[in-house]
């Protein structure tokens, strides 16, 4: 499989993990900064959270690993949580904006 096809998995399966306080998944909410797809199907990610006190901080990092691990052809899965720069409504999708009513 091709780094950009299994990229492309990657992504998906990320808009099947949902923020549990906001009702739109975490990539559309701009949650996901990176996804890099290393040798040997190697998948690092780079996430944020809505907030340092986001009662999903332990469990969202544990899902977002344990989703992307289950794709066919994944060798080894790194979730990085990263503060930097901070989430705000700005990163979010048209979509998401949309479906919470912020367009």
């Amino acid at each position: 499989m091709e780094e950009s096809q299994l990229k492309q998995k990657v992504i998906e399966r990320l808009q099947t993990i949902f923020d549990p306080e906001i009702p739109v998944n975490i990539y559309e909410l701009g949650l996901i900064y990176e996804v890099n797809v290393l040798p040997i199907n190697n998948v690092q990610i780079v996430m944020t959270l809505t907030a340092p006190s986001c009662p999903a901080a332990q469990s969202l990092p544990v899902e977002v690993d344990q989703k992307v691990r289950e794709i066919e052809g994944v060798n080894d899965v790194h979730v990085a949580v990263t503060w930097t720069p901070p989430w705000d409504k700005s990163m979010m999708s048209e979509t998401a904006q949309l479906e919470l009513g912020m367009l």
